[in-house]
C-alpha cells in the first residue's frame, strides 16, 4: 500500500495537479458573476488567520522583477524579498531587519530558469506561469518546525475545514551523498497531531529538499498533500501546502550550514498555500463568456484536458487566461516584452497568447488587450499597481499583439503551404523551421513552430535542425567582432566586374524611413527593391541561388544598416514581390566598395531580376539605435567631465552593448566614472529631440565643439545633433556644439533620448598609455547593473559589520573569511557599475586583510590554550604524543611549534581527528634528536599508515590521512620516534 501511495504521490507531484477549491467557495466555470469570490476568500483568510491569531505582520508583495538578483529571470517565490535576511545581508537601519513574524501574498513567475512552467501551461489544469504565493515567516527566533506544522494544520482543518482524513504528508528522507540526515524531527510532530503513520511518508531530496536555484538558501520540506479520491480506490495525491526550513545555504558544490550568528541562534520557516495558484484559472476564465462571447467564435469552456479535449479549445483558454495575468503583473512592474532576459520571456508569452486566442479560440484583433480590465478587476484590489497602469498595459499588449498578428498569419500559411508537400510519414524539413527562426522579431520562435506542429501531428526534423543550429553558431562565431573581409565578400575582381557591368551603387537611404508613433513606440517602413546580383559563399557570380543556400544578394536598393561607423548590422528577412509566404533570412549587410551586400539564406530558389520587399528586425535595429545614441551621449559626457582634450578612437555596438574607446591622460577615477553616468543620465532625463539632417562638408568645417573621427566623410555628410537643430548647431556663432552632443555620423540613433532609459559603465581597462576602453549598457541592462551593484553593497556592508562584531573562535572567523573571498570574486564579475566596483573591491579586500589578521590571532590564541593543555598532560620528557582538536593543519602546526618552543627537548608529533574520518598530522623534532629522528620521516611513517601523504622538512612536518582507529596511529607515531632516539 504504501508503495503504491509513494508511486502515486510521485506521478500526481510531477504533474503538480492542484486541488479544487476549499469547500464553501462553489467551483462555478461559466459564471457570470464577478470573478473576485474565491482567490480573494483564500487570501483573506490565509493573511487575517496568521494576523489575527498568530500576531503576524502583513507585508505587500515584491514587484516580480528581481532587484540586484541576476539568478533570477523574475520573483519565482514568497521567500524572494526575504533573502537578505537568509544571507545576513539585511541592512540592521532597514525596516526588513525588524521583521520577526510576517505573512504576505506574492505574486510569483515561473517563465524561465530555475522554475520554468511555460511549456506545460494549457495541458492540464494547475501549470501557469503567475501565481500567487501566500506564505508566513518567522525570523529571529519566533517559532520553527512544531508550531509552524501546528498553524498549518489549525488552518487546513479548522479555518479552511478540510477533513483531516483527506490529508497526506511527506517529509525529507536525508540525503547520504550531501551529508544530510532525514528530518525525523518533522516526522514525528506529524505523528503527535495525530496523522497516522500511514498517511506520512518520506521522499528523498527531489522531493522534499527545496532550493531557489543552483546557489543560495536551501533546506528540507514538508508538503500537506489533499487525496482527491477521497478513500474511494488509489489515493490521488495533490500538493496543497510546502513548508520549508531553510536551515542550509547551496554554494558551488554543497550544501553548507547558514551563516553563524544568523542560523545557528535565528530560525527561518517559510510555507505557502498554493489554492490561490489554482483557483486563478477558473476565477480568469469565467470572465470570458462575459467579454468574449461576442466576439469569440470558440465553444465554452468546460475543464478539458488531454485527449478529452477536442481541438484544443479548453487548453487555449488557460494559456490565455494564464498569459494575459503574467502579462499585465509583468509591464505593472516594469518589464516589457523585449529582446533578451526577462523582457524576452515576456515577449515569448505574449506571442503564446496571440497564437492560441486568434487560431484556435478564433478572437478578433486587439483581443487580449480587451482581457486587462477583466485581470485588474481580478487582481487590483491586492496588487493596487495593476489599477494604477492599467491603461499602459492595455495599450503595451494591443500594440505587441497587433505587430505580432502578421507574422502569426505568414508563418502560419509557411507551415500550411510546406505540410501540403510532404508525404504522410515525411518529417517538416529543418530548413523551413529555421528559416522562419531567424527572421528575428518578424519571424516565429523555434519553441513555436514545434508547437503547431505538433498539434497537427507532424515531426520536426530535428537532426537537420541541430545540424543548422550549429553551422549558424559557427557562423556567428565567425561575426563576433567587426572585422572587414569577413565571409561573404566582393573583392577587387568583383567590383571591377559591377564597374564594367553599370552597376549603380546601393541606394541605402531607406534604412532612414523611420517615425516615432504617438504612443513612443517605432515603426520602420519595409522597402521594395529588385535583385541585381547573386554570389554563393566563395564569392562565385550565379544568376540563382536553391534551397537552404547561403548567399549574397546585391538589391538596387535596402533598408538593411549596413555594418560601420562602429555599428552592427541589421538583420531581417525578405520575400519575393507576389510569394509573401516564402521567408529569406538575412544575417548580416555589409559596404563593399559602395554597394551593400546582404547576407541571407535561400529557403527556395531566387534568381536575377526577382522583385523583393525587405523587412528589418525592427527589435534588434531598436536596440541598436539606443546604443548608438547612448555612445554618442557618453562620448559627450567624457568631454565635459574631462576636458575638450578626451577624443574618441573607436567604437562598437550591438543591441546588447557599447564599447568606446577615448583617449585620457590617466585612467578613469570612480568619481569621474559616476559623474560621466550622471551627465548622460541628466540628458536621457530630458528626453531630448535627436536632430539628424545630411549637410555640405563644408560647412562642418569651422564648427567649434563638433565632434568627428580621424577618417573621410562622404559629401554631403549626415549631422546628428542632440537637443539643438542641426542648422543651430553648425552656426559658429551659436556655441551650441560646445554644449551638447553634435557629430558626423552615418548610424541610426533615437529619435528622442528618453529611449535610452539608463546608461551604466560596466568596465573599463587601458589598452595603451593614454587609450581607455569602455564598455556600457543600457535601458533594463543598465537598471538591472545598478540594482545588482546595490545588492552587493549591502552584503560588503553586512560583512563589515560582521567582522567589527568579530568572531567567537577559528571555525567562525575561518567561514567570515571564506564568505569575503566569494564576495571579492562576485564583486569582480559581477555586472554592475564599474566606480561601484572600483569603491567596493577596495573595501572588501581591506576586510580580507583585516578577516585574515583575526584568524591568525584567534588561531595563535587557539594554539596557547591547547598548548597549556598538553603541556598539562604530558611531563617534562623526549617525546609528545597525543590527539587535539583543530580546525586545520595551520593551527595545528602552531600548536606543534608553541610546544617545541616551551619545551625545547621534545619532540612532538600530534593527529587531529576531522569529518568523515580524516585526520590531521603535524609533527617537529628536537634538535638534538637529529640527524638520526628527522620530522619528514616521522610524519611520513605516520600518514602512511593512515593511507594518506606527508610533506615538510627535517625539523617541521605536516600531512593528512584518514583513519577510524587513531589509537593504531597513535602507537605507530610513538614506536617509531623512540625507535630512532
Amino acid at each position: 500500500m504504501a508503495a503504491s501511495v509513494a508511486a502515486a504521490a510521485r506521478r500526481l507531484r510531477r504533474a503538480i495537479r492542484r486541488s479544487p477549491a476549499w469547500r464553501g467557495l462553489s467551483h462555478r466555470p461559466l459564471s457570470s458573476e464577478p470573478p473576485a469570490a474565491k482567490a480573494s476568500a483564500v487570501r483573506a483568510a490565509f493573511l487575517n488567520f496568521f494576523r489575527d491569531r498568530h500576531g503576524h505582520r502583513l507585508v505587500p508583495s515584491a514587484s516580480v522583477r528581481p532587484r540586484g538578483d541576476p539568478s533570477l529571470l523574475f520573483v519565482n517565490a514568497g521567500m524572494n524579498q526575504f533573502k537578505p535576511i537568509f544571507l545576513g545581508t539585511v541592512d540592521p537601519r532597514s525596516e526588513m531587519a525588524g521583521f520577526r513574524r510576517v505573512a504576505n501574498s506574492q505574486k510569483c513567475v515561473r517563465a524561465g530558469g530555475h522554475h520554468n512552467d511555460l511549456e506545460d501551461v494549457g495541458r492540464d489544469l494547475s501549470h501557469h506561469t503567475f501565481f500567487e504565493m501566500l506564505g508566513n515567516w518567522a525570523f529571529g527566533g519566533e517559532y520553527f518546525k512544531e508550531e509552524a506544522c501546528n498553524m498549518a494544520w489549525e488552518l487546513l482543518t479548522q479555518v479552511y475545514g478540510i477533513p483531516e482524513e483527506r490529508l497526506w504528508i511527506s517529509y525529507f528522507d536525508g540525503d547520504p551523498k550531501a551529508g544530510l540526515d532525514p528530518d525525523l524531527e518533522t516526522r514525528d510532530i506529524w505523528l503527535s497531531l495525530g496523522v497516522p503513520a500511514s498517511r506520512v511518508l518520506s521522499f528523498g531530496p527531489q522531493e522534499n529538499f527545496w532550493e531557489m536555484g543552483d546557489t543560495g538558501p536551501c533546506g528540507p520540506c514538508t508538503e500537506i498533500h489533499y487525496d482527491l479520491a477521497g478513500g474511494v480506490g488509489a489515493p490521488q495525491l495533490v500538493e496543497l501546502w510546502n513548508l520549508v526550513f531553510m536551515q542550509h545555504n547551496r554554494q558551488m558544490e554543497a550544501c553548507s550550514p547558514c551563516p553563524s550568528g544568523m542560523w545557528t541562534q535565528e530560525w527561518a520557516w517559510k510555507g505557502w498555500w498554493l489554492c490561490c495558484k489554482a483557483n486563478t484559472p477558473p476565477m480568469t476564465l469565467t470572465s470570458f463568456p462575459r467579454c468574449s462571447t461576442p466576439y469569440s467564435r470558440a465553444p465554452p469552456y468546460l475543464g478539458r484536458v488531454g485527449v478529452a479535449d477536442e481541438g484544443r479549445t479548453d487548453t487555449a483558454y488557460r494559456v490565455v487566461a494564464d498569459h494575459i495575468r503574467t502579462l499585465s503583473v509583468c509591464i505593472s512592474d516594469g518589464i516589457f516584452p523585449g529582446m533578451s532576459g526577462p523582457p524576452l520571456v515576456l515577449r515569448r508569452i505574449l506571442r503564446r497568447a496571440v497564437r492560441f486566442s486568434m487560431e484556435i479560440l478564433k478572437a478578433p484583433p486587439g483581443f487580449l488587450g480587451s482581457l486587462v480590465p477583466v485581470v485588474v478587476e481580478t487582481l487590483g484590489d491586492a496588487y493596487p499597481e495593476l489599477q494604477r497602469n492599467s491603461a499602459q498595459i492595455a495599450n503595451l499588449v494591443s500594440e505587441d499583439e497587433a505587430a505580432f498578428l502578421a507574422s502569426l498569419e505568414r508563418g502560419r500559411r509557411i507551415i500550411d503551404r510546406t505540410l501540403r508537400t510532404l508525404g504522410p510519414s515525411d518529417m517538416f524539413p529543418a530548413e523551413v523551421a529555421w528559416s522562419l527562426s531567424l527572421c528575428g522579431d518578424l519571424g516565429l520562435p523555434l519553441d513555436m513552430v514545434e508547437l503547431m506542429l505538433e498539434e497537427k501531428g507532424v515531426q520536426l526534423d530535428s537532426a537537420g535542425l541541430e545540424r543548422l543550429a550549429q553551422e549558424e553558431a559557427q557562423h556567428r562565431a565567425r561575426q563576433a567582432e567587426p572585422v572587414q573581409k569577413q565571409g561573404l565578400w566582393l573583392d577587387v575582381h568583383a567590383l571591377g566586374e559591377l564597374q564594367r557591368q553599370g552597376v549603380p551603387p546601393t541606394d541605402d537611404s531607406p534604412k532612414y524611413n523611420y517615425s516615432l508613433r504617438p504612443s513612443g513606440s517605432y515603426e520602420f517602413g519595409t522597402c521594395e527593391a529588385q535583385v541585381l546580383q547573386l554570389y554563393t559563399e566563395d564569392g562565385t557570380a550565379v544568376a540563382s541561388v536553391g534551397k537552404g543556400q547561403r548567399c549574397g544578394l546585391l538589391l538596387d536598393r535596402t533598408n538593411f544598416y549596413a555594418e560601420q561607423g562602429g555599428q552592427a548590422s541589421d538583420r531581417g528577412y525578405l520575400v519575393r514581390a507576389g510569394q509573401e509566404d516564402v521567408l529569406f533570412p538575412v544575417a548580416r549587410a555589409q559596404v563593399c566598395g559602395g554597394f551593400i551586400l546582404h547576407e541571407a539564406v535561400a529557403p527556395e530558389c531566387l534568381r536575377l531580376g526577382d522583385q523583393v520587399q525587405l523587412h528589418v528586425d525592427e527589435a534588434w535595429r531598436l536596440g541598436c539605435m539606443a546604443k548608438h545614441t547612448a555612445t554618442h551621449l557618453l562620448n559627450w559626457a567624457l568631454r565635459q567631465t574631462l576636458g575638450p582634450g578626451t577624443e574618441q578612437q573607436g567604437s562598437h555596438l550591438n543591441p546588447e552593448q557599447l564599447r568606446l574607446d577615448v583617449t585620457t591622460q590617466t585612467p578613469l577615477t570612480p568619481e569621474q566614472l559616476r559623474a560621466v553616468e550622471n551627465t548622460v543620465q541628466e540628458a536621457v532625463g530630458q528626453d531630448e529631440a535627436v536632430y539628424m539632417e545630411e549637410v555640405p562638408l563644408a560647412l562642418t568645417a569651422q564648427v567649434p565643439g563638433l565632434r568627428s573621427l580621424d577618417e573621410v566623410y562622404p559629401d554631403p555628410v549626415r549631422v546628428v545633433s542632440v537637443g539643438v537643430p542641426v542648422a543651430h548647431a553648425l552656426d559658429p556663432a551659436s556655441q551650441a556644439a560646445l554644449q551638447t552632443s553634435v557629430e558626423l555620423c552615418c548610424g541610426t540613433h533615437l529619435l528622442r533620448t528618453g529611449a535610452v532609459g539608463d546608461l551604466v559603465i560596466i568596465g573599463d581597462r587601458q589598452l595603451s598609455k593614454g587609450t581607455t576602453r569602455l564598455l556600457a549598457v543600457t535601458g533594463e541592462q543598465a537598471q538591472q547593473a545598478r540594482e545588482l551593484g546595490q545588492s552587493l553593497a549591502q552584503e560588503v556592508k553586512a560583512a563589515t559589520e560582521r567582522l567589527s562584531l568579530g568572531s567567537r573562535d577559528v571555525a567562525e572567523a575561518l567561514r567570515l573569511s571564506k564568505d569575503i573571498g566569494r564576495l571579492i570574486e562576485a564583486v569582480e564579475t559581477a555586472v554592475m557599475p564599474q566606480w561601484q566596483r572600483r569603491e567596493l573591491l577596495a573595501t572588501v579586500k581591506m576586510l580580507q586583510r583585516r578577516a585574515n589578521t583575526a584568524i591568525r590571532k584567534l588561531q595563535m590564541g587557539q594554539a596557547a590554550k591547547k598548548t597549556q593543555e598538553l603541556l598539562e598532560r604530558h611531563s617534562k620528557g623526549p617525546l609528545i604524543v597525543d590527539t587535539v582538536s583543530a580546525e586545520s593543519l595551520s593551527v595545528l602546526v602552531k600548536v606543534v611549534r608553541q610546544l617545541c618552543e616551551q619545551a625545547p627537548s621534545t619532540s612532538v608529533l600530534l593527529l587531529s581527528p576531522q569529518p568523515m574520518g580524516k585526520v590531521l598530522c603535524a609533527c617537529q623534532v628536537a634538535q638534538g634528536a637529529m640527524p638520526t629522528f628527522t620530522a619528514e620521516a616521522w610524519a611520513l611513517a605516520v600518514c602512511s599508515h593512515m593511507g594518506g601523504k606527508a610533506w615538510g622538512s627535517r625539523v617541521v612536518a605536516q600531512g593528512t590521512g584518514s583513519t577510524t582507529d587513531l589509537e593504531a596511529a597513535l602507537s605507530i607515531a610513538q614506536t617509531y620516534a623512540l625507535s630512532q632516539l
